[in-house]
């Protein structure tokens, strides 16, 4: 039997879905405006695009975190300066 020369070279298979997939969540994860990833893909809404390309990815949750704590200190910093 012919093997094919991922399984060879123990690459995983990959479909032409599998890319489209990995790109839409990237660029979702990356920040990219979401209309533009449902236009791109040719979904019909937004919504539908977020739940079935938009993985969360581990570092996704830190960045969050990260960026309410920005905004606190920020906020914080500014009543400070008011009060002066």
């Amino acid at each position: 039997m012919v093997r094919r020369c991922s399984d060879r070279a123990g690459i995983p298979r990959i479909r032409p879905h599998d890319l489209r997939h990995s790109a839409a969540s990237f660029a979702v994860s990356a920040g990219a405006n979401v209309k533009a990833v449902q236009k791109m893909l040719g979904r019909s809404s937004a919504a539908m695009t977020l739940e079935v390309y938009a993985d969360l990815f581990d570092g996704d949750l830190n960045a969050v975190s990260d960026a309410l704590g920005h905004a606190v200190s920020l906020v914080n910093m500014a009543k400070m300066w008011a009060n002066q």
